[in-house]
């Protein structure tokens, strides 16, 4: 019979198994996140020694030579001690976690402005600009893909980027590097919109490949979904992405893109979703965008701190809007806390766009952390009056002027439910008017804007 090996003490033994169980854990956590920590805790003790523990009881073994007995003890102390690291880490990972989209997502979408010519370096451009211009510094953090990034999927079934997009992993590194958030763009059906791969019978799949790239955001557009799905299976389809999107650990906001069909705001949360288009898409002049904009009232109650009405990307700096109807829809987007998604060539825009795009005490009625969506107060003909309630206890109110030439618009507080003496501040002018008794007029501009914040 061999000599015995030599004999550790348990209080010499135990840093290595905790060292080789914090390792292990941390390890999980940044592979796979920390779900999948919580679900290996439901693998039986067996399953965690066998596919778990291996790594730290090999740590444990090159520094000793104990016996096969002691080294099953090891084995069941190590399981026990990891199961309980992996417990509390993961719990304190889930507590610190930040929900997504407290106040309405902000970014960039490359679609109106480039299409199917987008590729890396003008993704990159747009980043930097995102940056060097102050949008980031307003709260712009987005930098979205949208179709036509897609090549072919290898033998295993991966996606894989086409030839306009070397690396992605590369491109949102590079997005990260630059303190912004990276997001991109598929389809529940087989094709996009736009004839690429689509994610249909390959969600976790492409659910993972996203997470491991450092994907933050998936717009999911149904496009082909309806040569695959019928109406009533939409929901469905896109808790299928989305249950995907929650198995990876990383958390990505999910963007649903149906276009308001079969009345998506009163689901959309349910399945997963931060935001849903409830519109068609927005594309064209100042009338296609005024009507997906004014006909948002009535949404307000779906709305919220993780779940937003989204009536699509803004056109300012496109270049179909002429200055005041920009300001209109900026105003009408603010005031129903809508996602503020810019659409334009971020590298070369007009001081102009810049200024609509970040003027602070407009973002501000967007951003606020009340998360009310504002609705119609009064109407007479083409022109409207909209209030939006703040955190503060003021409110927004948008004077709007849908008629083809300039015309007065009174604004009668007790009409709107305002005391009837309030202080009034103009938002685009950034300039306090004063203290008003009963009711306010201003000129609106033929399809323009005056936004007030009145307390």
């Amino acid at each position: 019979m061999g000599a015995a090996g030599p004999y550790y003490e348990p209080r010499s033994v135990m840093p290595v198994i905790l060292s080789g169980a914090k390792d292990l854990c941390g390890f999980m956590k940044r592979q796979y996140g920390f779900f999948a920590v919580l679900r290996i805790m439901g693998r039986s003790l067996d399953s965690v020694e066998s596919r778990l523990l291996m790594p730290a009881v090999f740590l444990y073994r090159r520094r000793s030579t104990h016996s096969m007995r002691l080294t099953r003890q090891l084995w069941i102390s190590s399981a026990i001690i990891t199961v309980l690291i992996c417990a509390s880490t993961a719990a304190h990972a889930g507590a610190q976690e930040t929900p997504l989209a407290q106040t309405p997502p902000m970014g960039w979408n490359d679609w109106y402005q480039y299409k199917c010519t987008i590729s890396d370096a003008i993704v990159r451009a747009n980043a930097d600009a995102l940056v060097s211009t102050g949008m980031k510094a307003a709260g712009y953090t987005y930098i979205s893909i949208d179709d036509c990034w897609q090549g072919q999927r290898d033998a295993e079934g991966n996606i894989h980027p086409n030839s306009r997009f070397p690396d992605m992993k590369a491109l949102a590194d590079y997005v990260h590097s630059k303190g912004l958030k990276f997001g991109i763009y598929s389809s529940p059906g087989p094709k996009t919109c736009a004839g690429y791969e689509g994610s249909y019978g390959h969600e976790e799949q492409d659910a993972r490949t996203y997470a491991r790239w450092g994907v933050d955001l998936l717009k999911y557009d149904w496009c082909s979904a309806s040569k695959v799905y019928t109406p009533d299976q939409m929901q469905a389809a896109y808790k299928k992405m989305g249950d995907a999107l929650k198995s990876t650990g990383r958390p990505i906001l999910y963007s649903l893109c149906q276009y308001g069909l079969e009345g998506v705001w009163r689901w959309g949360a349910s399945v997963g979703g931060n935001m849903w288009r409830t519109t068609d898409d927005i594309g064209g002049d100042y009338n296609r965008v005024t009507m997906f904009g004014f006909m948002q009232d009535g949404l307000a109650p779906f709305a919220g701190p993780g779940h937003w009405n989204d009536p699509d990307i803004l056109q300012v700096g496109i270049g179909k809007l002429d200055h005041d109807e920009e300001m209109t829809q900026m105003s009408l987007w603010c005031i129903l806390a809508a996602p503020l998604q810019a659409g334009n060539d971020l590298a070369h825009m007009s001081k102009d766009t810049l200024d609509i795009l970040t003027n602070p005490e407009v973002v501000a009625v967007d951003q606020d952390a009340e998360g009310v969506e504002g609705h119609r107060a009064w109407q007479e003909g083409p022109l409207e009056i909209w209030v939006k309630p703040l955190a503060d206890g003021s409110s927004a109110v948008g004077l709007f002027n849908r008629g083809i030439g300039p015309m007065p618009i009174t604004v009668r507080f007790q009409d709107i439910g305002l005391p009837d003496s309030v202080g009034i501040r103009d938002l685009w002018a950034r300039k306090d008017l004063g203290k008003f008794d009963g009711s306010y007029t201003a000129t609106v501009p033929r399809h323009g804007v005056v936004l007030l914040k009145v307390k």
